[in-house]
């Protein structure tokens, strides 16, 4: 990914990614275009590097680690709701100068720029609209797309690719070239026909004898442009459009005529840029091994003397006439070939030194000296030199990563937690958007405590699409608008759950302490929290305003999976308690501190007798409220 000088996000288009969720994206490979055949996996040498024509994403998007080049963050629609709001907040990529900015950091009206509809985060920005810039200025056009590998190449799977409804239909090309075998269509303009010259219309051109008899080059004669008397003559399409329509045309004839192949051109380039030309006499069998069959066959000489049929506006032979009766559809082809990435190089067991020998300390040594840095120091000694840096990425050094109280996550931070793998990761009170924490959980599987306090629930609503097999403490403190339905998508089984399963396990099956403090927190979640947490072991409910008796009575049912669980439980600031429900926490053998603290209807004497009479023994009261026993 190539940048100008002024940021990121300025001066070289950004190379884009599949959006995963087009049709051409979720289908597989056909196995019949020259790209496939290409493929390592379908027995090519796989040199292009070029993916199926028919799987070229539609609408590619930006990466997750484009950034505004204004402010230096992601984008962030995510954290709002409304239609303006988040228009402001996400990143726009300007399909003249290739800034990707923030509409909002511009300080523009919405209405003063050019979106693009047909390409996701794409339009022309009010500076290039004020300036009177355009698309023909910079080459590119919105009824273009990129490819997958973003790269400008003159082949047609490394260019731009046709939308599937182009916004103006492009003018019919003119061949500068030599002109094919077959006869030009009727609506191309070209030389005149051999009935015109005969009929005295235009004197016939003179031919130019070669060597060995036959008559096989034209000479060339400059000829002016044809103009019709209704108005001035078309004008020929620049080298970009007619790559286009080729393209297009071929696309289309794979779709007509799926279980054939390309056969063999009268020029190498004509096989790459033009159409392909499909021969009826190939078999099947040479088609499929990509044999084609050699020049002055019996075969190529009946198409070449023979009818052939034309399609408008395509300027040269497609299929032979008259077509045979359609063969049977192949089976799918299987993959020949399994394709891995190679392994990663070992890491070296010492450290070589400047004269050529090895320090007498070897990596695991270095590793326990290591286990006493910080996470600063730990930064500075990767910069000593390129092993100390292997090495001090390991996992074992970054048991918990810190990263509270960030304005925004850039990416740089989020490849960084990755590659570190820590088991505690800390987000609270950060501005992380939910297209990040998805990409972050679905790479941490080894995560297990994840705080989340005082996030947007916006950004928190990742948790129910993603896998956390590993997680044993989860902190959800103080988020903001959580209501029942929102705590029901997360604590419900994922709904991909087989049909015909006796046990639905909810995504918070292994979870042993679990922080709801300050949400509005209702009877009928609790009711979901005993279903689908049934091993939490540390439950705080402080300053939850609906926490009341019968949500203790809840927690201490005989039916309750927790009555048995429970060692901590805080219950701090929940103002709807009252002494009527002391006596029912007697009911939980295993508690070992419980948190009354601030609950105004709760009177220290009713307290204090809980904590001579608990179970199974005796309290202690460091503070009023406060019961603690010692295990």
């Amino acid at each position: 990914m190539s940048s100008s000088s002024r940021g990121p996000g300025a001066g070289a288009r950004r190379r884009r990614t599949r959006c995963r969720r087009c049709r051409a994206c979720v289908r597989t490979e056909c196995g019949d275009c020259h790209f496939c055949r290409d493929m390592k996996k379908f027995g090519g040498p796989g040199r292009m590097k070029q993916s199926c024509l028919l799987r070229q994403c539609t609408a590619p998007v930006l990466p997750h680690t484009a950034v505004c080049l204004l402010c230096g963050e992601a984008g962030k629609e995510d954290t709002v709701e409304g239609e303006e709001e988040k228009f402001g907040l996400s990143l726009m990529e300007c399909t003249i100068c290739n800034e990707i900015v923030h509409p909002g950091c511009l300080k523009m009206g919405k209405a003063e720029g050019v979106i693009n509809a047909e390409i996701p985060n794409c339009w022309e920005c009010p500076r290039c609209t004020q300036e009177g810039r355009t698309s023909k200025d910079s080459g590119e056009g919105p009824g273009r797309r990129r490819a997958d590998n973003g790269e400008e190449g003159a082949s047609l799977g490394s260019g731009w690719k046709l939308t599937e409804e182009p916004p103006l239909p492009p003018p019919l090309p003119r061949r500068k070239g030599p002109l094919p075998a077959g006869p030009p269509p009727e609506d191309v303009p070209g030389p005149p026909k051999r009935k015109e010259r005969e009929a005295g219309n235009e004197p016939p051109t003179p031919r130019k004898k070669v060597k060995g008899g036959r008559e096989r080059h034209l000479k060339k004669k400059p000829k002016p442009p044809l103009a019709s008397a209704e108005g001035p003559a078309v004008p020929s399409p620049s080298p970009q459009r007619e790559k286009l329509e080729r393209f297009k045309r071929m696309c289309q004839l794979l779709e007509r005529v799926p279980d054939t192949s390309s056969s063999s051109s009268d020029s190498d380039s004509d096989s790459d840029s033009s159409g392909t030309s499909l021969s009826e006499d190939e078999a099947p069998g040479e088609a499929r091994n990509g044999r084609r069959p050699a020049r002055g066959s019996s075969g190529e000489k009946e198409n070449r003397g023979g009818r052939r049929a034309v399609r408008p506006g395509s300027g040269g032979p497609l299929l032979s006439w008259p077509l045979g009766p359609a063969p049977p559809p192949r089976p799918p082809q299987l993959e020949r070939h399994v394709v891995r990435p190679p392994p990663r190089s070992p890491e070296p067991d010492t450290l070589p030194l400047a004269a050529g020998s090895d320090h007498p300390l070897p990596r695991a040594a270095w590793l326990r000296v290591f286990q006493h840095l910080g996470p600063r120091e730990l930064c500075i000694c990767m910069r000593v030199c390129r092993t100390w840096s292997r090495w001090c990425y390991d996992k074992r050094l970054w048991p918990r990563m810190d990263l509270s109280r960030r304005k925004s996550l850039t990416p740089p931070m989020l490849s960084g937690v990755v590659r570190r793998q820590p088991r505690a990761l800390d987000l609270s009170w950060t501005g992380v958007s939910k297209k990040q924490l998805m990409w972050l959980l679905n790479r941490l599987q080894g995560l297990q405590e994840l705080v989340l306090s005082g996030c947007s629930w916006l950004s928190v609503s990742a948790l129910g699409s993603a896998p956390l097999p590993a997680l044993r403490l989860l902190d959800l403190r103080w988020i903001e608008d959580v209501k029942d339905s929102q705590l029901r998508e997360l604590l419900l089984p994922p709904p991909d759950t087989k049909p015909g399963q006796t046990e639905s396990r909810g995504r918070l099956q292994g979870v042993a302490e679990l922080r709801l403090a300050g949400l509005e927190l209702t009877d009928a979640s609790l009711r979901l929290l005993l279903r689908h947490a049934p091993q939490l072991s540390a439950l705080d409910l402080s300053h939850c305003a609906h926490v009341g008796d019968p949500s203790v009575h809840l927690l201490t049912a005989p039916t309750s999976p927790l009555r048995e669980t429970l060692v901590h439980l805080n219950l701090a600031g929940c103002h709807r308690l009252t002494d009527h429900c002391l006596p029912l926490f007697r009911r939980c053998p295993r508690l070992r501190r419980l948190d009354l603290r601030s609950c105004r209807q709760l009177s220290p004497e009713a307290c204090a007798r809980l904590a001579a009479a608990g179970p199974p023994g005796p309290f202690r009261c460091p503070e009023e409220k406060l019961l603690l026993k010692d295990s």
